[in-house]
């Protein structure tokens, strides 16, 4: 019986947290950079018109000019956080090397769907509206450029770990 609930407790699909980790960082990039223009929107209105004295306006201001700094570096440790996290999970992972082949086809096709990502990201931050606010995102815009690639080194380290364990968990002595 224990050993039925630690082969439960052991399954984790790593292919699959890539998945999640391609579409989690496009879908925070993404909402991140209409925040920004939400906000970049909001402060010259709040600037620009009689709303609010010059307190409220200087905080206004000062808020916007903190943003990038502050969303930008959690949006670099999340996406180091997630890898790690899934390099952790990967480690509890007992798989086969008959599954390599399946895992390495998945492995092209998870790179080729974060491409699409990447490239819808780009596309939305060169936008004439979006551009100059994008450009101030640099460890994101980063990110989003070369997340095939990230994506890609991530999955490789995935399948080093899971298949490693494997052939250690397997000796004859």
């Amino acid at each position: 019986m224990a050993s039925q609930k630690t082969k439960k407790i052991n399954k984790r699909a790593s292919i699959t947290d890539l998945i999640y980790i391609a579409m989690l960082l496009f879908a925070f990039a993404f909402f991140v950079l209409i925040g920004y223009k939400i906000m970049d929107t909001f402060n010259t209105e709040i600037v620009g018109g009689n709303i609010a004295d010059t307190h409220g306006k200087n905080a206004s201001v000062n808020l916007l000019a903190h943003y990038p700094g502050a969303i930008d570096n959690s949006f670099l440790f999340l996406a180091i956080g997630l890898g790690v996290g899934a390099m952790v999970l990967a480690a509890m992972v007992r798989i086969h090397p008959i599954f390599l082949v399946l895992y390495l086809i998945l492995l092209v096709f998870i790179i080729y769907i974060s491409g699409i990502l990447s490239n819808i990201y780009e596309e939305a931050a060169s936008q004439a509206t979006l551009s100059t606010l994008a450009n101030n995102l640099t460890n994101i815009s980063n990110i989003m450029t070369y997340l095939p690639l990230i994506v890609g080194v991530f999955g490789s380290i995935l399948a080093i770990i899971m298949y490693k364990s494997w052939r250690d968990q397997t000796s004859y002595g």
